[in-house]
């Protein structure tokens, strides 16, 4: 179920009429009716991995009780790692398996020896990148001693699969959402008003911004050859948009749905297109995941604590393993190790933390920031390629300046019209997330003027005729 379709469109607000007015006295029967809710929203998607989320689920209980009751810490550290090597065997079989058959055969077909070998044919099972991670981080936190296990399945179950998050984050910590899962809600009006204005914002995001420079960046990246250096830039530019759009949108409708409900899920983007570097990025950019795995990967290897050798390779590391958990592909691998080449410098030179002054901004700031969104869309280009061979194909013709043109944008009026959307919707909303910026507020700051608007252009100018999929459903 997409949060851009019919189908969610009369789903929400039945499931929000039920939790309030005929649930709202009872705690217990609001949260079987979200992990209903949920269970039901995953199996829209295909109902035979809702026992797979469930197998999931139930494993990391069951261990967390285990870990917790065990009367050794040789029995606790068993529990501990046959839940992280379940958790992880099933996110290698149905994400890597076949990547690393495929490259280990291509290393042999170097050699001269041809193989074959057998390789999984079944879909990547949606979200089980991010409720794997919830999982994880709970057992981690287990026997780290930093949570006791819950013991009320149902309260766990819905914390691991609570439908806003489960497909594409944030990613959550039971740390931060379990409290609140447990604790009796009461209607809030300014908060649920909150949340419609954000669903508005991030549907904007989706159906106007990222869907209709889609239009673009698939035709520019699936046929690189055919067009000039500045129309490759312009799609690179394109894309940034589109993935921006189509990511921090589902996370503004996730974080915008979980308060009509009552709870708050975590900020997942800090506005950043706004970075004045690459370490200033990554801190605004898909947050819950890059402080998953400052907390759980980076820390643990040592952090920043060591001399410059174990600094450098902890970065590597956890930039190099991002990029693999964004896909089975040398591209997003590729993707992570150019991030960890931009990064490294700022941190050789201790620089890495240097803006951290939020909506504090310049004029000499401006420079940083266009040169930091420049480089980040290369980057881009290596995340949308759908090979490494077509990824520097890419790259190559947009330094090409033997042949200058913007024929694509301009050959009739059909294009001229999205050109025309795109950079317009762009604009809007670069002008509304710097005035949010500058605000300084967590919460997105929309008067009714902007929300007539906002709904004006979804109804105008959004791209429904081919719905599209939100593209971190594919990781």
């Amino acid at each position: 179920m997409l949060f851009n379709s019919i189908q969610y469109l009369f789903f929400l607000p039945l499931i929000f009429a039920l939790y309030w007015l005929v649930n709202k006295k009872s705690l217990k029967l609001q949260n079987i009716l979200l992990l209903a809710a949920s269970y039901y929203f995953y199996a829209c998607w295909d109902w035979r991995f809702l026992f797979l989320l469930m197998f999931s689920t139930g494993l990391d209980y069951y261990t967390g009780l285990k870990m917790h009751d065990a009367q050794s810490a040789k029995l606790k550290k068993f529990w501990f790692w046959l839940s992280i090597g379940i958790n992880v065997g099933f996110l290698g079989v149905f994400k890597y398996y076949n990547f690393f058959v495929e490259s280990f055969a291509d290393l042999l077909s170097v050699f001269g020896f041809q193989a074959n070998f057998w390789t999984l044919q079944v879909i990547l099972p949606v979200g089980i990148s991010f409720y794997t991670f919830h999982g994880l981080s709970y057992v981690i936190d287990i026997y780290k001693n930093r949570i006791e296990p819950e013991r009320n399945i149902v309260d766990y179950s819905l914390f691991v699969s609570y439908f806003p998050l489960l497909v594409a984050g944030p990613i959550e910590r039971a740390t931060h959402l379990l409290p609140q899962i447990k604790k009796q809600r009461q209607f809030n009006y300014s908060q649920a008003i909150q949340g419609v204005k954000q669903i508005v914002w991030g549907l904007f995001k989706k159906v106007v911004i990222a869907d209709n420079c889609a239009f673009f960046v698939n035709q520019l990246f699936e046929n690189s050859g055919n067009y000039s250096a500045p129309e490759l830039w312009l799609g690179a530019v394109f894309f940034a948009f589109q993935i921006y759009g189509d990511f921090s949108g589902y996370s503004d409708i996730a974080l915008g749905t979980s308060k009509l409900f009552g709870i708050e899920l975590l900020k997942n983007f800090n506005f950043p297109y706004f970075s004045k570097d690459i370490a200033d990025f990554w801190r605004r950019w898909h947050i819950s995941l890059s402080t998953w795995f400052r907390d759980y990967l980076y820390i643990p290897l040592g952090g920043s604590q060591g001399g410059r050798s174990m600094r450098l390779r902890n970065t590597l590391i956890i930039f190099l393993v991002s990029g693999f958990w964004h896909g089975a592909n040398w591209t997003f691998i590729l993707w992570g190790l150019l991030h960890a080449l931009l990064f490294i410098p700022l941190l050789l030179t201790e620089n890495n933390r240097k803006n951290l002054s939020g909506g504090t901004y310049t004029l000499r700031d401006i420079p940083k920031i266009i040169l930091t969104f420049l480089v980040v869309c290369l980057a881009w280009v290596f995340f949308r390629a759908d090979n490494v061979t077509e990824a520097f194909a890419y790259l190559s013709g947009m330094f090409d300046v033997s042949h200058l043109s913007l024929k694509l944008f301009f050959k009739d009026g059909k294009y001229a019209l999205f050109t025309a959307i795109c950079l317009s919707s762009i604009f809007f909303l670069l002008a509304t997330e710097w005035r949010n910026l500058k605000s300084r507020s967590y919460e997105i700051q929309l008067s009714k003027f902007t929300i007539f608007v906002l709904l004006l252009m979804i109804f105008f100018m959004g791209s429904f005729k081919n719905q599209m999929s939100f593209i971190y459903f594919q990781f």
